[in-house]
């Protein structure tokens, strides 16, 4: 695994973006969460951290729950100055993400419920080009210092 540790390969202006590909399976939460943590340390945008690392372990989550592809791509992003946004990437294009209400007995099904109560946007892009896209990124955006 990559290191951030060394923040000179992580640019903290114009828009940059770091993303790592990891299995897709529940343990890759940790590891996410970690790989956040190391980036937004970088960019100084430290307050961030436990909302995206929230996100990002509802996001592994899903995708190791909803499809079957062996690996995910996590992605850490500043699409501008005042958002960052972060995503998982999966070859399942069909399976997309719902935001629906769970039963109050059910012992899951609230993943995007709290994505949605955190983050200041949330979606999806299918990737690929023409009708056959070859999978999708399911990303959530925070806004910055900067963007309030």
């Amino acid at each position: 695994m990559t290191s951030l540790r060394r923040p000179l390969e992580a640019l903290s202006v114009g828009h940059p973006t770091y993303s790592q590909t990891f299995p897709c399976e529940p343990s890759t939460a940790e590891l996410g969460r970690e790989l956040v943590r190391d980036v937004l340390g970088v960019w100084h945008l430290d307050g961030l951290a436990d909302r995206a690392a929230l996100i990002v372990t509802e996001l592994i989550a899903n995708a190791s729950r909803h499809t079957p592809c062996p690996e995910i791509r996590l992605t850490v992003g500043r699409p501008s100055a005042t958002r960052l946004r972060v995503g998982v990437v999966d070859q399942e294009p069909a399976r997309l993400p719902i935001l629906s209400q769970a039963a109050a007995d059910d012992e899951s099904g609230r993943g995007l419920l709290l994505v949605d109560a955190v983050a200041d946007r949330w979606g999806y892009d299918l990737q690929g080009s023409g009708r056959r896209p070859w999978g999708k990124e399911v990303w959530a955006e925070l806004r910055t210092e900067a963007g309030k």
